[in-house]
């Protein structure tokens, strides 16, 4: 699994390539959790990411939840696999899918 983050003032793009999964999951919370103080708006780029396990969505809600003090948070470009892995978990309602 890889991270691109891209900053533009306060906000942040992260691009997700591979999986979110048990493995790769703390790679990620560390990853995507450094220099977020400052951010007002995170997007998450899931357009290469092709699975994501509890571990992943457990990362997810983190992040949310940091974002809801801070400004917004959405997860973009989602494929019809972790679209319905969303929508059966109930996160589609918790986040902000595009």
């Amino acid at each position: 699994m890889t991270i691109n983050k891209k900053f533009e003032g306060t906000k942040l793009t992260a691009s997700i390539i591979g999986r979110l999964d048990t493995t790769t999951t703390p790679q990620a919370d560390a990853e995507l959790k450094d220099g977020i103080d400052n951010v007002t708006e995170l997007v998450i780029d899931f357009r290469q990411v092709d699975y994501i396990s509890s571990a992943g969505l457990r990362l997810l809600l983190s992040l949310q939840k940091i974002m809801n003090k801070q400004g917004s948070m959405k997860v973009t470009n989602v494929n019809e696999t972790v679209k319905e892995i969303f929508e059966v978990t109930g996160f589609s309602d918790i986040l902000t899918v595009e």
